[in-house]
């Protein structure tokens, strides 16, 4: 019965791809607002295909006239539209991803900022990108780790790619994310970690029952005052407050309001 079902989530996961591929043809043409409703409402959907369940504390602040500039940890490519579906915005990603078989080609089209990790000098290409992104109204997302974990162990993260923040004097907001079976427990199938092939990884996703993904937005962290290493801290500290607590969050569902606030955002 259970792979049976994951073949199920499969065809409509692939329908749901397909319908994204159409959508990315003319999604670089939309305007932020759109681009920002369309990539939540995709995203919410994939999340529904795959019986994840949303959770969400702490309300991401509204966009100024800068964006902000989020620092999560990393388990999996879930966590793009776990974010997404909160959260709309930028991406920054290694540029391996954007050869994976269709999801490639949607993170290609939604403005994901590839970075070369063989090339050192990339990092300067990508903070003036991410730079002019924030600039821009657009708020980022960086995985500073530069790696995915499971989820249960300490994140140490890395502060190159918080500079273009920290150039444009932008926010910096700490994520937190877990992926758990409702009662505290981790899900360490969700994890996408070692030498696990995208196709290993989706399978393992399609045949989990059900999944809670719990996003804890912490508070923001003034890039005009700290450095980025301060910054890097900060956040690196933040998050690992919150994961080593994990099993005794009380996960509050996203409500539709919380939804549409977000959608405005």
């Amino acid at each position: 019965m259970k792979f049976l079902v994951a073949h199920v989530r499969a065809v409509r996961l692939f329908v749901h791809i397909f319908y994204g591929l159409a959508l990315a043809c003319v999604y670089p043409s939309f305007g932020i607002a759109r681009r920002r409703s369309t990539m939540q409402q995709w995203s919410t959907k994939l999340l529904q295909i795959l019986n994840v369940q949303l959770h969400c504390q702490g309300q991401h602040a509204s966009p100024g006239a800068v964006g902000q500039l989020l620092l999560a940890n990393h388990i999996s490519w879930l966590d793009v539209f776990v974010i997404s579906a909160t959260v709309p915005a930028r991406f920054v990603a290694k540029s391996e991803v954007g050869n994976w078989p269709l999801f490639g080609v949607l993170v290609r089209r939604t403005g994901t900022l590839f970075i070369r990790r063989a090339y050192r000098r990339d990092t300067a290409r990508i903070n003036q990108a991410l730079g002019n992104c924030l600039l821009g109204g657009e708020d980022v997302v960086v995985f500073p780790q530069g790696t995915s974990t499971d989820g249960t162990q300490p994140v140490h993260f890395h502060s190159a790619l918080v500079q273009g923040a920290i150039d444009v004097g932008a926010e910096v907001r700490p994520v937190a994310l877990a992926y758990h079976d409702g009662q505290g427990e981790p899900l360490h199938d969700v994890a996408f970690t070692g030498e696990m092939t995208f196709a290993q990884s989706l399978w393992k996703i399609l045949c989990v029952p059900r999944i809670n993904a719990s996003t804890v937005y912490l508070a923001e962290l003034h890039g005009k005052e700290l450095t980025r290493r301060e910054a890097t801290l900060g956040a690196q500290g933040a998050i690992n407050a919150v994961l080593s607590s994990a099993r005794r969050l009380q996960a509050l569902p996203l409500e539709p309001s919380t939804e549409a606030e977000l959608l405005q955002a």
